[in-house]
């Protein structure tokens, strides 16, 4: 058989494409030191976010018997309504802070199973275009209001990349039950120099979560990208304030106290120190935000006894109690979440109340 020699000769020469076949566009990022430079934090945002990242390192390993409290939206997407929530929480963190440590959840990062809005990062305008340009300051200065006044914030850690340009800002970040298993996030978490908790998997198994916590305590060198956006190596000494946190999963909660018990235990037998955090949301709550308060109300009850096994806990709470659809031509409910729902701020405060309460009972105890 003979091959013919023309047109397939000059298809053979053309170069094959096989990069970026689904790139449609690159758009450029400022470096995160030229972010931080264009809005830098100052001697008292440094100093809000270092004192706290030291007391919640206490608390985490049984130097302090207060509790520690993440409070705030599932996560933010009005920095509005964000900053009247932190006002009011601030002013709770000051009236409670002998017997609480409250840091305010400020979660810009929305993991999805499929499809959905993944954040104030990535689509700040609420509209789809993902100008994730117009995102990451709008998300710095949002932190440097919030730690001036006097509270700090907490995040989960989504993007390996993202925290390079606001985790100086970051008192206490969380993994994923999605992410606790990934390698990635173990080596980014071992870096952070904030505490950080590892939920349990969405199974509701804890030992990925103890593995993790093994893992991010060791040192990692990873790819990474530096302060100036260059491609590096990074190498970590390893972070030694990582912990459990327990949201439940497909079982149930998981919240009770043989739970706390076994994880103490499994803990033990790993040679590690949990540093146990309840989630009263997710599964623990069945994802219905009303249902917060019985959780608190079961953890409080054990802290009034002396438990020193549970270090702290989270709530989904915002201004407006409940959940919301973006719809188009409809104005949005202001203070009210548009992923998760939440409890409203007078429930939310009854809440702090009475967790300050146990935490006062379980501090005259160690007295």
């Amino acid at each position: 058989m003979r091959f013919r020699s023309g047109p397939l000769q000059k298809e053979r020469a053309m170069p094959i494409q096989t990069e970026n076949l689904h790139i449609a566009a690159l758009r450029p990022l400022p470096a995160p030191a030229a972010l931080a430079a264009s809005l830098p934090r100052d001697e008292a945002v440094s100093r809000t976010v270092a004192d706290s990242r030291a007391a919640i390192r206490a608390i985490l390993a049984g130097r302090d018997d207060r509790l520690l409290v993440v409070a705030g939206p599932c996560s933010v997407h009005d920095p509005a309504a964000a900053l009247d929530y932190a006002a009011r929480l601030a002013e709770m963190r000051h009236a409670l802070s002998d017997r609480l440590e409250i840091v305010m959840r400020v979660y810009f990062e929305k993991p999805r199973t499929t499809v959905g809005w993944k954040g104030l990062i990535n689509d700040p305008h609420l509209d789809g275009s993902d100008r994730i340009e117009d995102g990451l300051p709008l998300a710095r200065r949002l932190l440097l209001e919030i730690n001036r006044m006097g509270l700090p914030a907490a995040t989960e850690f989504l993007d390996p990349i993202l925290p390079q340009y606001f985790a100086d800002l970051i008192a206490w970040g969380a993994i994923g039950a999605r992410t606790t298993e990934s390698q990635i996030h173990r080596q980014l978490a071992s870096g952070l120099s904030c505490p950080v908790g590892f939920k349990n998997g969405t199974d509701g198994g804890v030992q990925v979560a103890l593995d993790a916590i093994r893992s991010a305590s060791r040192p990692h060198s990873f790819p990474a990208i530096t302060a100036e956006g260059r491609a590096a190596i990074a190498t970590t000494t390893g972070n030694d304030a990582c912990h459990v946190v327990l949201r439940g999963g497909h079982g149930g909660p998981n919240y009770g106290a043989d739970h706390v018990a076994a994880v103490a235990a499994a803990a033990a037998k790993a040679g590690i120190e949990p540093g146990i955090v309840i989630d009263a949301s997710h599964a623990n709550s069945d994802k219905d935000p009303a249902r917060q308060p019985e959780v608190i109300a079961d953890v409080a009850a054990r802290i009034r006894t002396g438990d020193s096994r549970i270090r702290g806990v989270m709530l989904e709470s915002h201004l407006v109690a409940g959940r919301q659809d973006l719809r188009d031509g409809q104005v949005p409910v202001y203070g009210q979440s548009i992923t998760d729902g939440c409890l409203g701020w007078e429930d939310s405060r009854a809440l702090l109340l009475d967790l300050a309460g146990a935490a006062a009972t379980r501090l005259r105890c160690a007295a």
